[in-house]
């Protein structure tokens, strides 16, 4: 077992590697009543094609999504009445590159525990079963496309990008989710569901080696092969279309905006260039920045607008939105905005202002279990131990956020997604 502890932060992270390949990591919260476990696996939406056995697999768009959802039924159980029971709340969610199932507690955490491995590690698909999901997320397809906030992102990765599967919704569409049946859903799950792709994430007052122990009778000792992820993507830094807008019912136009930058790396390329996209974002809209205050005079945008800089697996984007009656016009002052900011930056002081706030955010954020579990998992895909956070930001300069600005925010790396309001009859 490892136990590093992080002073600036009070922080310490107890790691364990299993026999089984899981890694087990217990963020400590002496005197806590409550708990909270991730149980995550390295598998999301976009990774449809991989390798198993030698042999080379395309999964329909959704079926992260799919597997999730049909991972919550046991042989004549009920899941979430049985964490009901214990006094648990249970949720999971699928992302672009992870999906995690998780609960959280104040008492019976140990039962709660072996609940959460035990369901997650039991295939248990059957025909009708999955015809009946496709149904149940047919109508959860149908919800999205209604709702705008959904809809406009969805469609700027439509325009942004050529061929990175973040182009499809999480969920699939309504004819990707009816090629899934239960022979795929067992593939997917022997590929990425083995504890070696896996990470277990507990945030409260409880002892690693119980943790570990409980993890090891459920899941047993045996390291299982995992499927390996096929993520080549030749996918250019040009957007592939600068423009899409549509009608829905919205009071006014609301708007994504979103310039492609270099997918990152792993490990501590992987926070430092977060860190660098989410300074310039702040350098270029923030809330304190001029162009902010000259948008916001000009009542192009208000307090809906916010942006930042997003990763996936294999892309990266510095992106903004909100509502406005003048989307394009607001892109266009961007533009001409960026290239100013990185010619002649900011004071130093200003920047090192935007870095203690933006180191800021993440310091509380620590105060939450929920945001400590998620980014220790995200981070922990990418190589990067979270706590280690301050050394990386205290090491950024106002220079580097400069060039990814003049880099990045380009009119060919720009998309632009737009939703109109429907014209009454």
């Amino acid at each position: 077992m490892s136990r590093k502890q992080y002073p600036a932060l009070d922080e310490t992270v107890c790691t364990r590697v299993l026999e089984n390949g899981l890694t087990v990591k217990v963020v400590p919260r002496p005197g806590f009543a409550r708990k909270l476990a991730y149980f995550v696996t390295d598998f999301g939406s976009i990774h449809q094609d991989f390798e198993l056995d030698g042999k080379q697999y395309h999964a329909p768009a959704g079926i992260a999504h799919f597997l999730e959802h049909r991972m919550f039924e046991l042989p004549g159980r009920d899941v979430m009445e049985e964490f009901a029971a214990l006094g648990a709340n249970v949720n999971a969610f699928t992302g672009y590159d992870m999906t995690a199932y998780y609960f959280s507690c104040t008492e019976n955490f140990d039962e709660n525990l072996r609940l959460l491995l035990e369901f997650v590690s039991t295939p248990c698909f059957d025909q009708e079963s999955v015809e009946r999901e496709i149904g149940i997320i047919d109508q959860e397809i149908g919800m999205n496309a209604d709702a705008p906030e959904s809809q406009v992102f969805e469609e700027l990765m439509r325009i942004l990008y050529r061929v990175h599967p973040i182009r499809v919704p999480i969920l699939g569409t309504s004819e990707s989710i009816r090629q899934i049946n239960a022979q795929w859903l067992e593939l997917c799950h022997r590929a990425f569901y083995t504890p070696r792709n896996m990470l277990l994430c507990v945030v409260g007052d409880v002892d690693i080696d119980a943790v570990a122990a409980l993890a090891e009778k459920v899941l047993g000792t045996q390291c299982k092969e995992s499927g390996k992820k096929l993520m080549e993507w030749d996918e250019s830094l040009v957007a592939a279309k600068p423009l899409c807008r549509r009608t829905m019912e919205v009071a006014m136009p609301t708007f994504q905006l979103a310039f492609k930058a270099e997918p990152i790396g792993t490990g501590d390329e992987t926070m430092r260039m977060e860190i660098v996209g989410d300074l310039a974002a702040e350098m270029l809209f923030g809330e304190s920045s001029s162009l902010y205050l000259k948008l916001y005079e000009q009542g192009l945008i208000d307090s809906s607008f916010g942006g930042g800089f997003e990763t996936v697996d294999g892309c990266a984007m510095l992106t903004c939105g909100g509502d406005s009656e003048e989307p394009e016009k607001i892109h266009d002052e961007i533009l001409k905005a960026a290239q100013e900011v990185a010619k002649t930056g900011v004071s130093e002081a200003d920047f090192l202002r935007m870095k203690r706030s933006a180191m800021g955010r993440r310091i509380r954020d620590l105060d939450s279990f929920d945001s400590t579990c998620f980014r220790v998992c995200a981070y922990h895909f990418d190589g990067f131990e979270y706590f280690r956070f301050p050394s990386v930001y205290a090491a950024v300069t106002q220079a580097e956020v400069c060039a990814f600005l003049a880099t990045v925010v380009r009119e060919e790396r720009a998309a632009l997604s737009i939703i109109d309001p429907k014209e009454e009859s």
